[in-house]
């Protein structure tokens, strides 16, 4: 069962002023593990500029039930509590590079 403090901390983390892509995603899927290394590299090429985590879909139902999640990997980019992007699947690191910098304004 979801705590009321981590929703709390996911919808704080989630409203800053920094981009944050969020991985929603489930232990079970197998694209889903292939999104780890993507979110390695994505972090190695944009440093401290974004903030990225990973929401289990079955450890974080509520979530994952308020933004609608009906397939895993789901990938959103949210910037002041706002949704700038959303696609589900496997997205490649420099994809998403070019997308945080053409929806966030991430140089």
């Amino acid at each position: 069962m979801e705590t009321q403090e981590k929703k709390d901390s996911f919808f704080d983390i989630i409203g800053r002023d920094k981009p944050v892509l969020v991985d929603f995603s489930a232990e079970w899927c197998g694209p889903c593990k292939m999104m780890k290394p993507v979110l390695h590299e994505l972090k190695a090429l944009m440093g401290d500029k974004i903030t990225i985590l990973k929401i289990d879909v079955d450890e974080s139902p509520g979530i994952a039930s308020h933004y609608r999640i009906q397939s895993v990997p789901t990938l959103i980019i949210f910037k002041n509590g706002e949704v700038l992007w959303r696609q589900s699947g496997v997205v490649r690191a420099t994809g998403l590079q070019q997308i945080l910098q053409q929806y966030a304004g991430v140089s």
